[in-house]
């Protein structure tokens, strides 16, 4: 535990079996009680290697349901172990695993309520080999979404996510979408509530073995970030348009 509190790391697997085993042994147990893995019906054998790594916690989908969906999954099991501070680590090792630490810090000592791992901050993104028609959608989506939700975040879309337990149970997430828009879905909902996001730069790698999205995907995700964006603008301005469900 960290300081009393029962910290909780959720793995949201499809395809980790080559990156897995690096993710999890540079995981620091000395700060992390429970590790959840939750696999959305992977074609590899993720869920064998997870097993041979002694990880207790296991949820299998049957169908693929997709980012959003493996999301709440894991979310729901850690809250189910009554994780106080959970956080959301890739299993591609695309995001470093030596920053759940100072995450965890940030929530057990009350600072902040959510905390993000932000690839924008210095020069992470491009330099662990961000393509640079992502980086360009990134900036410009961030750049809309800061006007359109009234918020100062350098990113919306890392992967890389802390989270107290209380803040999560204080959000509907099952009602948002089970696509990788979720994401901006729960950040909506933890912007409305007024709930403050601290921001740690967090270095990253693009390779084969990482998860990404072809280039349709990205737009057609781009497009439900725009609409997200929309819908909570327009909910400020009071047109009854709510920004809790799915898009």
């Amino acid at each position: 535990m960290y300081l009393g509190k029962k910290v909780i790391v959720v793995l949201p697997a499809y395809r980790a079996a080559l990156t897995l085993e690096q993710t999890y042994r540079e995981i620091p147990f000395d700060l992390v009680d429970e590790v959840v893995l939750v696999d959305d019906k992977s074609p590899d054998n993720t869920v064998e290697v997870a097993r041979k790594l002694g990880i207790r916690h296991i949820v299998e989908h049957q169908r693929n349901r997709g980012y959003g969906g493996n999301q709440k999954s894991c979310y729901d099991k850690a809250l189910e172990l009554g994780g106080d501070i959970i956080v959301m680590l890739h299993p591609d090792y695309q995001y470093t695993p030596k920053l759940l630490a100072p995450m965890i810090t940030l929530l057990g000592n009350g600072v902040y309520p959510v905390v993000f791992g932000s690839r924008i901050l210095g020069k992470g993104a491009l330099k662990g080999g961000m393509p640079i028609y992502k980086y360009i959608a990134n900036r410009l989506l961030t750049f809309t979404q800061n006007v359109l939700m009234g918020q100062k975040l350098s990113e919306y879309h890392t992967g890389y996510r802390a989270y107290t337990g209380e803040v999560l149970r204080s959000v509907d997430y099952n009602k948002l979408s089970d696509d990788f828009v979720f994401d901006n879905e729960i950040v909506g909902q933890l912007c409305w509530q007024g709930n403050e996001i601290a921001e740690i730069t967090c270095p990253t790698k693009y390779f084969d073995e990482a998860s990404s999205i072809n280039f349709s995907r990205s737009v057609t995700y781009g497009l439900g970030v725009l609409r997200v964006s929309v819908r909570y603008r327009l909910a400020k301005w009071g047109i009854p348009w709510s920004i809790l469900k799915g898009s």
